[in-house]
């Protein structure tokens, strides 16, 4: 069986693209409240992070960490939504899903901030 939704090419298969990727991201702002704290605080971090980048390198890890943070909560919200399409009943495979999803975001907070932390000890001890 062909996926009818897969035989577009070219300009109409990038517009559609962007269309479901608006729509993913719509969905995530509306329905998520971690990814909209987490969108709030890049907006301030993404211009910042040029402000305390000493050259492209730093500001390009600083983004990158922020955008990961961004990613890794869209991947979670993913898991979670599957999760709960299959079923709402309470299993051990559904719970590890959550979990290692949730862990995934915790970790790359972690990284976030000890990237920031970091970046900030340079900018404010050398």
């Amino acid at each position: 069986m062909t996926n009818p939704h897969k035989g577009r090419t070219g300009l109409d298969r990038i517009v559609h693209a962007t269309s479901y990727s608006m729509q993913g991201l719509s969905a995530a702002w509306h329905g998520e409240s971690a990814f909209r704290q987490e969108a709030v605080l890049a907006a301030l971090l993404l211009p910042a992070a040029f402000w305390l980048g000493r050259g492209w390198v730093e500001v390009a890890l600083l983004c990158s960490t922020v955008m990961l943070v961004l990613i890794v909560e869209l991947l979670n919200s993913a898991i979670e939504a599957t999760v709960d399409r299959v079923s709402f009943e309470m299993h051990d495979l559904s719970k590890r899903a959550k979990d290692l999803g949730s862990a995934a975001v915790l970790l790359s907070l972690l990284l976030c901030a000890m990237t920031w932390g970091a970046a900030l000890l340079a900018r404010f001890t050398a």
